[in-house]
């Protein structure tokens, strides 16, 4: 189960290497399609929207590399779980603080929470 978690997580932040190179036409199609307006044009967006997902991509890669050994690397999995959930209530302060859609806020924080929370459980119980 831990390994199927960490291969999981890892994939799906994984996929977001794509929004590296994504045009900014693409990026404000997505935008809109949120329902969160025109994107700006400023430069800032655009860095900041290419170094998060080159982040998240960094992060997959990460979890990755630890499913294929999660004895060795427990107590890093375990570390990966608590802050996974840590970052998960930042993104919720964040999230109301910036005025995120509803539903946005209602995704993003509370599902990092359980992903660190699951992975914690699972490392836990592969110990057993």
């Amino acid at each position: 189960m831990l390994v199927f978690l960490l291969r999981i997580i890892g994939t799906t932040s994984g996929l977001a290497i794509l929004a590296v190179v994504l045009p900014y036409e693409s990026m404000n199609t997505i935008h809109l399609w949120l329902g969160m307006g025109e994107l700006p044009q400023a430069p800032i967006v655009g860095y900041l929207a290419r170094t998060l997902s080159a982040f998240y991509a960094l992060y997959g890669s990460l979890l990755w590399f630890l499913s294929f050994d999660t004895v060795r690397y427990r107590s890093v999995i375990r570390y990966v779980g608590y802050v996974t959930s840590g970052f998960g209530l930042i993104l919720i302060g964040i999230d109301w603080v910036e005025g995120m859609p509803r539903y946005w806020k209602l995704a993003e924080g509370p599902i990092a929470i359980v992903y660190g929370i699951l992975l914690l459980l699972s490392s836990k119980q592969a110990e057993e």
